[in-house]
């Protein structure tokens, strides 16, 4: 345990002295390895990890459901999403707020990345709240808290790197996140509610729209439920699997905006640019953190935890809260995703261990990223849309975010309790 103890020290060492995090990670991983059981071991491991995470089959839903994301976003589906939901409760104190988060919940549900979800929501929800008399700080935090349905409602990129990571089913873990993204949806509504209660000026409610008005933004939303359907319908029901779904939903979001005519060849190419950047960043931070687990899984690190927690007879769930509280603490601090590819190696063997579900636990390590994403002071989604409304404080974020973390905090508090939330649904599905 010594070993991983202080590889994990020279790792936020070196993280803080500004080398990227996936050489961090793969370095201490190779030097540690070389440590205890020498050069050629360490090469042997180093390389094969490599191999492997080239060449996985697996690991191809990564770039896919990027793709996906990107031909979505290009097409503009999120202003028919915000369209329907504005008709239905802009109306309604807060409404427009409140419409953004269920655009925010649909976008998610094609596109899989938080911060592609808050930077589309930026250019679509703030004109409108804006020009409605929005507060700033209901109007943004509402953009960044929405934006974090976009990892946890399926698909999700922190999903499938999770269950590559641990080889739990992708599949399940998509459908897993079903509920506890309406729930999250319900509670984030709830709070543009408390919001509006403790300052009704911040969000004034707007014209009622008719009902001829709702259904001609309903159905301007069937390319959404089409392809969500087909993809998640598909994978749930045992027809094809993660990685073809995920090939799928990107030629059929490539013929939509094909369809709409908003792809030049400059913008295919901005498009399969844009993605294959990503993925490269994400396969570079994939393979550190592999190279980083093996070395953690060879020294006696995850064994001395389990051998403590019996030890001492500690109640599993008081060791899954205290999980709980060290992610909520890390999110404040460090980037989301290497946080997750640092710990899940350490955590993950140890609460499998203790007899939980490793579906479920992805989808309590899902719900820490979103607080996280919205946590100062390295928030992710918080600095993107910082990024897009230069002229609103930094301050102003802040203040706008904080009762979406305390929604947040509550999610993580409810699926602690009732594992059952996010376990019914891929109990009854074909995966």
């Amino acid at each position: 345990m010594t070993e991983a103890l202080i590889g994990l020290g020279v790792m936020l060492v070196i993280s803080f002295m500004r080398v990227p995090i996936a050489i961090s990670m793969g370095l201490v991983g190779f030097l540690g390895l070389w440590w205890m059981r020498g050069l050629n071991p360490s090469m042997a491991s180093a390389t094969t990890v490599v191999y492997e995470s080239g060449f996985q089959y697996t690991l191809s839903v990564v770039p896919l459901f990027i793709l996906m994301g990107n031909f979505v976003t290009r097409a503009g589906m999120s202003k028919e999403l915000y369209r329907a939901g504005h008709t239905v409760v802009g109306h309604l104190r807060g409404g427009l707020a409140m419409a953004t988060v269920l655009a925010c919940a649909g976008f998610g549900a094609i596109c899989g990345s938080s911060i592609a979800t808050a930077a589309t929501m930026v250019k679509v929800a703030y004109p409108s709240m804006s020009e409605h008399h929005y507060s700033d700080e209901l109007a943004v935090g509402t953009i960044a808290a929405g934006g974090t349905l976009g990892i946890l409602i399926p698909p999700s990129t922190i999903m499938v790197i999770y269950g590559i990571m641990t080889n739990t089913s992708i599949g399940k873990l998509f459908a897993a996140g079903i509920l506890p993204g309406l729930v999250a949806t319900v509670l984030l509504c709830l709070a543009v509610q408390y919001i509006c209660w403790r300052d009704p000026a911040g969000g004034p409610s707007a014209e009622r729209a008719s009902w001829r008005e709702r259904f001609d933004a309903f159905r301007g939303v069937w390319a959404v439920v089409a392809l969500f359907v087909v993809v998640m319908g598909g994978i749930y029901g045992g027809v094809f699997t993660a990685t073809e779904g995920a090939g799928i939903g990107a030629f059929g979001a490539f013929c939509f905006a094909l369809a709409r005519r908003a792809l030049s060849l400059r913008a295919l190419l901005d498009v399969l640019v844009e993605s294959a950047r990503t993925t490269a960043m994400l396969f570079m931070i994939l393979v550190g953190a592999l190279i980083f687990a093996n070395f953690v899984n060879y020294t006696t690190m995850p064994a001395d935890l389990k051998a403590f927690v019996t030890q001492y007879q500690i109640h599993p769930m008081t060791v899954m809260v205290a999980i709980c509280v060290i992610y909520v603490v890390l999110g404040t601090a460090m980037e989301e995703l290497s946080m997750i590819l640092l710990t899940v190696p350490v955590f993950f063997p140890l609460v499998v261990g203790l007899g939980f579900d490793p579906v479920w636990f992805g989808i309590i390590i899902v719900v820490v990223v979103q607080i996280g994403l919205i946590s100062p002071p390295v928030g992710m989604n918080m600095f993107v849309v910082k990024s897009m409304l230069p002229r609103i404080s930094t301050a102003t974020i802040f203040r706008g975010v904080t009762p979406f973390v305390v929604a947040e905090v509550v999610l993580l508090a409810i699926l602690v309790a009732f594992p059952w939330i996010s376990l019914v649904l891929p109990r009854l599905m074909k995966l």
